[in-house]
């Protein structure tokens, strides 16, 4: 079995609100479940983060989603696997005018096939979807990230 990472969800969710990336561009996460299997970020339109049109400026849509996928399967596989950002997309569906919203749910069905995938030290590619919500409910943007995943060389 992995070894897990010991970081309680609740240091890192205290944690990683002063994170400046996140602090600075009014990005708050409001959850972590104690499983890291779920969290939910709200991104607050202000001063700071607004373009020239006056809604979200789209940097800060993206830095609201960057960590989690990563952050997530690398607290739940554990110690005795490499996880890393590979690759990402955004799509912009509607201006954002007010709080913005993301969840993230990492689902054991995920973890899995990233499992399988990576038997025998072999490396997987495995991309992760996530839509950016207004507080209404209508999509914002929708964001893709690619995960680069495998277990770790044993030395003997």
């Amino acid at each position: 079995m992995a070894r897990k990472r010991n970081i309680p969800a609740r240091t890192f969710r205290r944690g990683i609100n002063f994170w400046p990336p996140f602090l600075f561009a009014g990005i708050k996460v409001l959850g972590v479940s104690d499983d890291y299997r779920r969290a939910k970020v709200r991104l607050r339109l202000g001063r700071l983060n607004r373009n020239w049109v006056g809604t979200h400026f789209g940097g800060s849509i993206f830095a609201m989603t960057d960590p989690f996928w990563m952050l997530l399967v690398m607290q739940n596989l554990g110690r005795d696997y490499v996880v890393w950002d590979a690759a990402a997309e955004i799509s912009f569906v509607s201006p954002g005018r007010g709080d913005i919203f993301a969840e993230f749910v990492l689902t054991e069905d995920r973890l899995a096939e990233i499992r399988e995938l990576t038997q025998e030290g072999k490396k997987a590619l495995v991309w992760f979807d996530t839509e950016v919500l207004a507080a209404d409910g209508s999509v914002v943007a929708r964001v893709r990230k690619q995960l680069y995943v495998r277990e770790k060389r044993r030395t003997p």
